[in-house]
């Protein structure tokens, strides 16, 4: 027989929760990464009927809510209302989040919360058994910024989701932390590798000076490695990436040049980080972002 020892039995912590605002800090993004997939599907469950969030998207043991910000106090109620997100409140350069829960509710809203990576600081008050538990966290305010590559194989060698994806991870940190990775399905051009598939990386940046480290990171790290004289690099640091979404489309559905990308590019927002013909796909794949069950279905529209 083998006798556990448990440190904390009634807790399990977060792996790490952070916010993503808008530009007018009236809508925020709050993004938690669970270690208990089960509590964190009931949360959803609870959470996505609070009057503050707008929505609500899984993926892998990441919950997003969409959020608009604001304080509204909630009615708990035993297992129909039992826990929910009751403000989100954004102050300088941090965002303050009020959980409530009954019961483990309650320990969910508290401790396993304030224990997680990304957390400033934290008040909460006792939770567990039956009661009703209040908890807040403060986490750094971020900005979403999303990297668009395209072509840095040939047809003899490499895959660029697998070069995005390994540089991202290497990069990841407190200052500028890695989110989402989604490949996105283009149209079949003729000048393709094979597949012809996009990447879009998602960050999270807690300023200007870390955003720019990453940025120049990332193309170093794609002129290093790409094996392609063609590598595109394109950067949008945007909320929603509703500025590239017709573009999106078009090159979904037909062959489009390199000059009315880079045109569309300089029209709508997005800088060019690396001018190869890449930036055809690359330009596409932004507002594809924390969708990668939709974006390989050429077909799939955003909502």
């Amino acid at each position: 027989m083998k006798e556990i020892e448990l440190d904390e039995p009634y807790s399990i912590p977060y792996r790490a929760i952070y916010a993503i605002c808008d530009e007018t800090d009236e809508c925020a993004e709050i993004i938690e990464h669970s270690n208990c997939y089960g509590g964190a599907a009931w949360a959803r469950h609870h959470y996505s009927h609070s009057p503050i969030v707008r929505q609500v998207r899984t993926l892998g043991n990441m919950t997003r809510y969409l959020v608009k910000t604001g304080n509204v106090p909630l009615e708990l109620k035993p297992s129909s209302a039992a826990a929910g997100i009751e403000a989100v409140e954004v102050k300088d350069n941090e965002v303050a989040i009020t959980y409530a829960g009954l019961g483990g509710g309650g320990v969910g809203a508290t401790r396993c919360r304030a224990q997680a990576a990304g957390v400033v600081r934290s008040e909460t008050t006792p939770s567990g058994g039956g009661r009703a538990a209040r908890g807040t966290i403060v986490v750094p305010k971020r900005k979403r910024v999303l990297i668009g590559i395209d072509d840095t194989d040939t047809k003899e060698t490499g895959a660029t989701w697998c070069l995005t994806h390994n540089i991202a991870r290497e990069l990841d940190c407190a200052e500028s932390v890695y989110l989402s990775h989604s490949l996105v399905q283009l149209f079949p051009v003729s000048a393709r590798t094979q597949n012809c598939v996009s990447t879009v990386l998602e960050f999270g940046c807690v300023d200007e000076k870390a955003q720019n480290a990453l940025l120049e990171n990332i193309r170093s790290a794609l002129e290093k490695y790409s094996v392609s004289k063609d590598t595109g690099m394109v950067v949008l640091d945007s909320f929603n990436a509703h500025s590239v979404r017709e573009y999106s489309r078009l090159c979904r559905s037909a062959e489009l040049t390199y000059e009315f990308a880079m045109e569309y590019a300089e029209n709508h927002g997005v800088d060019v980080w690396m001018d190869g013909k890449g930036v055809i796909g690359a330009l596409a794949s932004l507002p594809w972002f924390v969708r990668p069950d939709d974006s390989v279905i050429m077909d799939a529209e955003l909502p």
